[in-house]
């Protein structure tokens, strides 16, 4: 091979143009092969500008079966795009699927995609797909690569669903420290995207196209760290909240609303965890990303493996075992060991078992004292239910009048005057409707709000604007009463100016509501200690505390907080 090049892409002067400003290309697909050179959709690369396209060069016209250098057999096309084609094809030497780019030796970037290929293979670095060949040859020019048959694209993993935290931790790292050393060698990527990631089957992130992507697609950047760095942040910010960070749709993902900027990912998506929300945001620099963090913006990717190692180790989760069957007891342990009789098993199992016959004197004398227990305490029970009775008349207004049972207060309905009787709150939830399950809102806080203690308090996610940064309709609490309660007031003290709606579920709810339609707004009040009346009689087990409005609490951000929650019938 020739001399390591000092470059491996051609940077140009952008003093003329808008600083990182997202350059679009667009690519057009004949095949593809599943988690290799699948062509996905271009779209725009944040940090880097790609030179125009050469419409007037044709793809050379191979097809499968042709061989290269008398040693690669072409196999399948999976990306023709700007004059060049990528091929999955086979080393009939070595005997060994490999990956192949070709272009014709006049196309304008084909010095470019030799100097950046020998240079990436000079590297040597496993965690990159290592580049095994670059040749010029018959007035053709092509880069043979590995191929990992057990390997899966970034993309078809994202496409699942968000990742847990260990996984989004492994990736970030692994990228971070692979991307770190490769520029301290001088080489940049600038086309890092879902499709230039591949999960081996160990749980080895490997890299591929490192230069030689952005050569093929005349890519170049000012500040390749910095493109390079954003590109793993995107990376990350896709992985933790199923969106790209970005208002376009791209790679499976959708883009974030259009007009309320780069959100955190702990404000897209509930129960993130908050250092690798901190560190995707450190990682996209722009847009004002870091405003309002106080940890200093990464622009490198070794400032970023530095941030991520300085992070809390986040452990796997734990492995999930099934119950073992229930234990049989053998026929030795059962006592029948030797007995090969059927019938004398089933005589032996259900033959009692004689008992000598107890005193008649202890027999009665035991029937009286339980007959005389039996009475006490029904006379007990009953002469306490007739005094609470009264009692609860006489505070309520209704007089003295007892002829009325039970049922029959029940089918009158509720009372119409609030007693003013405490209610006791049994259980609290946090309640998101983005959220899955009930990790959403600081759930580990959520006891504080009924605690009794005005020091402590339960405190939502904080938000880019009073109104949820325009993501959700409100969060709350719902309180389990623990059985279909009359609710006369509710009382909730908050920290800063709060709008707040008061909601129940039906009387015949039997199970916890998980859906914001199984409520139906009762009233709705602001302030900082509002008193929640509903209009008319009502009766529910399941309360929620709904938060529609949020205070500020300074630096552009805002964050509900109960500090306490008070029922009375």
């Amino acid at each position: 091979m020739a001399e390591r090049s000092t470059a491996a892409v051609d940077v140009a002067d952008n003093s003329g143009d808008e600083p990182l400003t997202a350059k679009a290309d667009k690519a057009t697909t004949d095949g593809a092969a599943p988690s290799q050179d699948t062509t996905e959709k271009i779209v725009p690369d944040k940090g880097g500008k790609r030179q125009g396209s050469e419409p007037g060069i044709a793809t050379p016209e191979l097809h499968s079966g042709h061989k290269l250098a008398r040693r690669y057999r072409l196999e399948e096309c999976v990306t023709r795009l700007d004059g060049f084609s990528s091929w999955r094809a086979v080393d009939e030497k070595l005997r060994r699927a490999v990956g192949v780019h070709l272009l014709p030796a006049d196309h304008p970037r084909a010095r470019s995609v030799l100097a950046a290929a020998r240079s990436a293979a000079l590297l040597g670095d496993p965690r990159f797909v290592q580049v095994l060949d670059a040749v010029e040859e018959n007035d053709l020019v092509y880069v043979v690569h590995e191929w990992l048959p057990d390997a899966t694209e970034l993309t078809a993993i994202l496409a699942l669903g968000p990742m847990d935290p260990h996984e989004a931790y492994q990736l970030v790292d692994q990228l971070s420290q692979a991307m770190a050393a490769a520029h301290r060698e001088g080489l940049s990527h600038l086309r890092l995207t879902p499709g230039a990631v591949l999960r081996t089957s160990t749980g080895q992130y490997r890299i591929r196209g490192l230069a030689v992507n952005a050569a093929l697609r005349g890519i170049t950047a000012d500040r390749p760290s910095l493109a390079d760095t954003e590109a793993i942040g995107a990376l990350l910010y896709g992985a933790l909240t199923h969106r790209w960070p970005y208002e376009s749709d791209a790679y499976g993902l959708s883009g974030l609303p259009k007009g309320v900027g780069l959100l955190p990912p702990d404000q897209v998506r509930a129960g993130i965890h908050r250092g690798l929300s901190e560190i995707a945001m450190r990682a996209l620099v722009n847009d004002g990303a870091t405003a309002s963090r106080q940890e200093p913006p990464c622009t490198t990717p070794d400032e970023l493996a530095k941030a991520v190692a300085a992070m809390p180790r986040i452990r796997p989760p734990e492995p999930t075992f099934t119950s073992p069957p229930e234990y049989q007891r053998t026929t030795y342990q059962q006592g029948t060991y030797g007995r090969t009789n059927a019938h004398q098993l089933q005589t032996a199992a259900t033959r009692p078992v004689p008992m000598p016959p107890a005193p008649l004197e202890s027999r009665a004398g035991k029937a009286l004292k339980w007959t005389v227990s039996a009475l006490l305490i029904a006379a007990l029970g009953l002469g306490s239910w007739q005094i609470a009775d009264k009692l609860i008349e006489r505070d309520n207004g209704r007089g003295t009048d007892t002829s009325q049972t039970d049922d029959d207060k029940k089918n009158d309905g509720p009372p119409v005057t609030p007693s003013g009787q405490p209610v006791a709150i049994t259980e609290a939830h946090d309640f998101d409707p983005l959220s899955t399950g009930d990790r959403s809102e600081n759930p580990r806080d959520i006891g504080n709000s009924h605690d009794g203690d005005p020091a402590t308090s339960w405190t939502t996610n904080w938000y880019k604007s009073a109104q949820l940064g325009g993501l959700k309709s409100g969060v709350g609490i719902m309180l389990d009463l623990g059985k279909v309660q009359q609710i006369g007031t509710v009382d909730v003290s908050f920290t800063g100016h709060t709008a707040v709606e008061l909601r129940t579920a039906p009387e015949n709810t039997t199970s916890r509501p998980t859906d914001l339609d199984a409520f139906s707004e009762v009233t709705k009040g602001t302030g900082t200690n509002v008193a929640l009346k509903p209009a008319k009689p009502v009766r529910s087990r399941y309360v929620l505390v709904w938060l529609t409005d949020l205070p500020p609490i300074g630096g552009g951000d805002f964050q509900g907080d109960i500090s306490e929650i008070k029922i009375t019938t």
